[in-house]
């Protein structure tokens, strides 16, 4: 089998095996969130931060819901990596957009944070952040075993059908369920144009 076949059959196993149960209790929490006019605050980085900037746009324009993320300000984020350091680069973030109980994160992530293993260590801040100022923490993230899945309120995690290829798939079904998100009758208030 080519490796595209065998990509494109692990792609339909994550979508027979993922939660969707758990994606539609996220779908309700989010409708929630836009009811009591609250933020969605998302978070990712590397493929992950692509993936927060498209989504901010998704959730704004489609469901009507106050959405930012931190990786859309290049000038801010550098300045507080370079100046403050890595790990409260979005913890920072956070505290100057005044993030409370009204509002949420949401995490796109593989791992979901590590301390021990020194990986996203800003995700895991952010988490603490959150909880400690009673906001909720949603993600989509490929690790059940990462900081987000451990501790956050309602965390899709993508099935792992081959560890080889946790990375990608992680990331593909990030859009995967946003999009989903985006466009259940709970959430979406716009039609998209085509």
């Amino acid at each position: 089998m080519s490796h595209s076949a065998d990509f494109f059959q692990e792609s339909g196993r994550i979508c027979a095996a993922i939660d969707t149960a758990r994606v539609e209790l996220l779908a309700n929490e989010l409708a929630r969130l836009r009811d009591r006019g609250g933020r969605l605050f998302i978070l990712g980085v590397g493929g992950s931060a692509g993936n927060a900037s498209h989504a901010v746009n998704d959730f704004r324009k489609l469901c009507g819901i106050e959405a930012y993320s931190p990786v859309d300000n290049v000038s801010e984020l550098t300045a507080r990596t370079n100046d403050e350091g890595w790990d409260t680069a979005f913890s920072a973030w956070l505290e100057i957009s005044k993030l409370n109980e009204r509002d949420a994160i949401l995490i796109f992530s593989v791992g979901g944070g590590d301390v021990e293993r020194n990986v996203s260590t800003n995700i895991v801040k952010a988490v603490d952040l959150a909880k400690a100022r009673h906001a909720k923490v949603f993600g989509v993230v490929g690790r059940s075993t990462g900081y987000a899945a451990r501790n956050g309120d309602v965390v899709v995690v993508v099935p792992e059908i081959n560890a080889e290829r946790v990375t990608p798939h992680s990331e593909a079904f990030q859009a995967v369920v946003w999009h989903c998100l985006v466009s259940n009758p709970a959430l979406q208030t716009k039609r998209t144009k085509w």
